[in-house]
């Protein structure tokens, strides 16, 4: 077990973060020569003065600053967001610097075990969906889901969910298209053996336009009901339902390469040791599932702000920088148009985490994403097109943005986590916890820890452990959230309700 009580992350930086809570009166040594006694008590995950500060200077940690002082602060004394403040503006101009790095990790051949859908792409999953085109028909759908569960034998059935939602209706413009290609999106996933989708008939998301909207899907697999249409339509559903059960229960898993896993990045209750443990972790294992030939797809836009330059310069090119630029300043405009401050955050649950300002928080969350280059931009409901690394627009949300993500195309979401969450949406919901006391905490919630980086492993064996532990996950095993069924779905909404 370490006995280091605090880290230095970047040798620019004039912050060091707790590990475990320091003393006031207790002395820590810096770089082996510079002996500093600390002023106040200071929780684990919190910031640490390594210089006097002056009204006005940026503190420096990753090695960029995430802030400036507004009050003198002391070597030694704690940094929180009661003296600092964000040094972040509005809508900026920005220019293309390409710093592109070359990941280069030697082709392992991994596998794991899936299903392989009628147009090729990959299943993680074999689940029964029952999806409502509109939020009055929530209770039928739920119905529907409890009843088949009670009938279901199959063991090769992984699980029957409803998926109920508040849309659908008494929608406009784009929020009436961002419900209707999310549904279309989840009908359309890989992790679906078999979909049942649900209208009422009067509503706004009406079930024949939606099955154009569809575009091409399997038929056999995809099923309709119009409830005021039926006679009974709780007997016309479980009809549809046991023809689906019947087709599904006959799929089996096959060896598939690692390269057909999407994965999704996403955190939420972030700590001041999100950005040393798990999002690094998650940056390690996106850059090898991306050199093995496959996709990582990074969401939160306004957690990227701060740290958004750093993602441009990765652009692999010019048109996907000027994308980059259109899905960071497109979204501070959401934020201006409803008057409303483009950097409020982090949460409450941040700052007691050890998080003081937006930067610090986004230089933290976009380590997720590793170092390789951004390959695509995704707008909100859009589909996974590009292997590689893409961005994808998205609020930071965890219901929301997670939905995003799966319906993007990703078969799970690997959610780094300081504080905790149980939730978990429509695809497998990976928790990481960043640091060793939540995971011990919250066995219920994590499937992963994170903090023994803290201790004593080192990143090369915490990554193997972590990629043969996604193999597990995408070839069957469940996660918390599955084995707790905790899976819902949130849908981005912007404007007025009719």
């Amino acid at each position: 077990m370490s006995t280091v009580n605090f880290i230095k992350i970047n040798p620019d930086d004039n912050v060091a973060v707790a590990i475990h809570p320091l003393k006031k009166g207790e002395n820590i040594t810096v770089n082996n020569k510079n002996i500093i006694t600390i002023q106040e008590d200071i929780p684990a995950g919190h910031k640490i003065a390594l210089k006097d500060f002056n009204v006005d200077e940026n503190i420096i940690k990753y090695g960029y600053p995430i802030g400036h002082t507004i009050t003198p602060i002391s070597q030694g004394s704690w940094i929180n967001e009661k003296n600092i403040r964000t040094n972040l503006k509005g809508i900026l101009n920005y220019e293309y610097t390409p710093a592109l790095t070359h990941i280069d990790i030697q082709n392992k051949s991994l596998t794991f075990k899936g299903y392989r859908r009628k147009n090729g792409e990959a299943g993680i999953r074999n689940e029964i969906w029952i999806i409502p085109t509109v939020g009055c028909v929530n209770g039928i759908v739920n119905q529907l889901a409890q009843s088949l569960r009670q009938e279901a034998k199959d063991s090769h059935i992984d699980s029957i969910v409803a998926y109920t939602h508040n849309y659908g209706c008494s929608q406009l413009g784009d929020d009436h298209e961002n419900t209707r290609k999310i549904l279309r999106d989840m009908v359309l996933h890989p992790n679906a053996g078999g979909v049942l989708l649900v209208g009422l008939g009067c509503e706004n998301n009406q079930l024949n336009s939606f099955k154009e909207f569809l575009g091409e899907y399997d038929t056999e697999r995809v099923r309709f009901m119009e409830c005021q249409k039926v006679d009974d339509e709780f007997e016309e559903g479980m009809k549809l339902l046991r023809e689906l059960y019947k087709i599904a229960s006959k799929d089996r898993r096959i060896e598939m390469p690692i390269n057909k896993l999407r994965i999704g990045l996403k955190c939420g209750g972030s700590d001041g040791f999100s950005g040393i443990t798990a999002n690094p972790l998650l940056g390690v294992f996106s850059d090898f599932l991306i050199s093995q030939g496959g996709t990582a797809v990074l969401t939160e836009v306004p957690e990227m702000f701060g740290a958004e330059t750093i993602l441009m310069n990765r652009c692999e090119n010019r048109e996907i920088f000027n994308k980059t630029v259109q899905l960071i300043n497109n979204f501070k405009k959401y934020f201006i148009d409803n008057h409303q401050p483009v950097y409020e955050n982090p949460s409450p649950g941040n700052k007691a985490g050890g998080i003081s300002t937006l930067e610090e928080k986004s230089l933290g969350c976009t380590q997720k994403c590793g170092k390789s280059p951004v390959r695509d931009v995704l707008r909100y409901g859009e589909k996974i097109q590009t292997h590689g690394l893409n961005l994808l627009s998205a609020p930071g949300n965890d219901l929301v943005a997670a939905t995003a993500l799966a319906a993007s195309g990703c078969q799970m979401v690997l959610f780094t986590t300081g504080r905790g969450t149980p939730f978990g949406t429509f695809v497998p919901t990976v928790k990481i916890s960043t640091n060793t006391p939540l995971y011990k905490h919250k066995p219920g919630w994590i499937d992963f820890d994170a903090g023994t980086l803290l201790e004593n492993e080192n990143m090369e064996s915490l990554a193997n452990r972590f990629i043969n532990f996604i193999i597990e996950i995408a070839s069957g095993k469940y996660t918390q959230n599955e084995k707790k069924n905790y899976r819902e779905i949130a849908i981005f909404k912007t404007g007025v309700t009719l």
